[in-house]
């Protein structure tokens, strides 16, 4: 395999010590820490087939270079169910090759094929380098995000 060749596919078990630095950047990025019990369920939920959340990894020359989660819900709107795409990441030194773009591509070809009616997601207002590339290949609907936590994480 190549530098340039991508595989993007579903996490198996095997994968959880590739997931977990992933995921702890992308913590890092937005400047939270999810406890390590939470972290733990969320895997075991990725790898359940019955539960909605799914995730997927990218991967150049054997080592994880991104991931993405996003999670089947219904909608008030449409019979079809929604992915809602929760989080992306592309690892440092790896931005800028159009992972990102595979990743959301990926999630897209997925939530087509689960049947779903549309794709959507939130970043934060400061992520100017996500939203120059999520404005190329979305819809920007103009909603602000309201929430209210209701228990202590």
């Amino acid at each position: 395999m190549n530098s340039t060749v991508i595989e993007i596919r579903p996490v198996s078990a095997a994968d959880h010590a590739a997931w977990l630095p992933l995921w702890k950047a992308y913590q890092a990025f937005y400047k939270t820490e999810i406890a390590d019990a939470v972290s733990a369920v969320t895997w075991q939920r990725m790898l359940e087939p019955a539960e909605p959340i799914n995730a997927a990894l990218a991967w150049r020359n054997g080592e994880a270079v991104g991931m993405v989660h996003y999670i089947y819900h219904r909608s008030c709107w449409t019979v079809e169910n929604s992915c809602y795409l929760q989080d992306l990441l592309v690892a440092e030194g790896q931005r800028g090759q159009g992972l990102g773009r595979r990743l959301i591509e990926h999630v897209y070809a997925t939530a087509r094929q689960a049947g779903c009616a549309k794709v959507h997601w939130l970043t934060h207002e400061t992520n100017a380098t996500a939203i120059e590339l999520y404005q190329r290949i979305a819809e920007r609907p103009g909603f602000i995000q309201f929430r209210q936590t209701l228990q202590e994480l």
